[in-house]
């Protein structure tokens, strides 16, 4: 299978590629099925690409779980995007699993491998005392051993920093990455017998990833669906509601009836009435 560039763009147009996204139509099983026969059984170049394209949110669903990271948001679903082209490449329909159950192991291990390559560069020397640490360690260092307690503690009041800043800079200078994948790009042309990649010992801790993604555009929808039914609510009854039950600080009734001169039991009443309208246009 040819390799398709599924660019996305920068944090400009981000959201706008997200909604995109979004607006994808999943496949149900049967159509995921028969797309997947196609591309195994004659290399089908378009169903490849629709398979991906269908599954392009549930890439940015997982990419979301590593923003912590701080590397940009963009680079995360491209990198993921990868993993999933690689994904659609190796599935084999006859399994019997959904495709998104196959590939969130490629997905997540093409993130992992973008992070733990940047996490490096992000980390290292983000602060002037770390990269003063870095730089002397890789000077002073007159042996291939660990630092002993003491040498901690010597380089530690030296260079003005913590014994843990020391013993974890130290770990990370030492230590080697490890890919996830196999270690060539594209693996058709094999391995070295009894060699692995740690993405095949992976085990999956939310294996049913499409349930969850689909309870979260359940929950998107129902918003929007609250958003539109509120327009529909006069200025008093939006106010009432929202801050009798979207905003963080609750107002009470009292409240709400000092604000509008009118007695506690009539903004109840208005409550009531603006609840029942909302809940009849979200069962519409």
């Amino acid at each position: 299978m040819q390799s398709m560039a599924l660019t996305v763009p920068q944090s400009g147009s981000i959201e706008a590629y997200v909604q995109s996204a979004y607006s994808i139509p999943v496949l149900s099983a049967d159509e995921e099925y028969a797309l997947a026969s196609r591309l195994h059984e004659e290399d089908d170049l378009q169903a490849a690409q629709s398979l991906i394209m269908s599954h392009l949110r549930f890439v940015i669903h997982i990419a979301k779980g590593y923003s912590g990271y701080g590397l940009p948001q963009a680079d995360l679903i491209q990198e993921g995007n990868v993993g999933l082209m690689k994904a659609v490449k190796r599935f084999d329909p006859a399994v019997g699993v959904r495709l998104v159950s196959f590939a969130v192991h490629w997905i997540k291990a093409e993130i992992h491998e973008y992070v733990l390559k940047n996490w490096r560069i992000v980390k290292v020397a983000t602060t002037k005392a770390q990269r003063k640490l870095f730089f002397n360690l890789r000077k002073n260092k007159k042996r291939l051993g660990w630092f002993s307690k003491e040498e901690v503690s010597t380089v530690a009041e030296t260079l003005g920093v913590t014994e843990k800043d020391v013993l974890e800079m130290e770990s990370r200078m030492g230590s080697q990455d490890q890919a996830f994948d196999l270690t060539s790009d594209d693996d058709d042309a094999g391995s070295a017998p009894g060699s692995f990649a740690p993405v095949q010992f992976l085990e999956d801790k939310q294996s049913d990833l499409a349930t969850s993604v689909e309870n979260e555009n359940w929950e998107s929808h129902a918003n929007n669906r609250l958003a539109s039914a509120m327009v529909n609510l006069d200025e008093r009854s939006q106010h009432i509601v929202k801050t009798r039950w979207l905003d963080e600080d609750k107002a009470t009734l009292q409240e709400l009836a000092d604000k509008y001169s009118i007695s506690a039991e009539r903004v109840r009443q208005l409550e009531k009435n603006a609840l029942n309208k909302l809940k009849n246009a979200m069962v519409l």
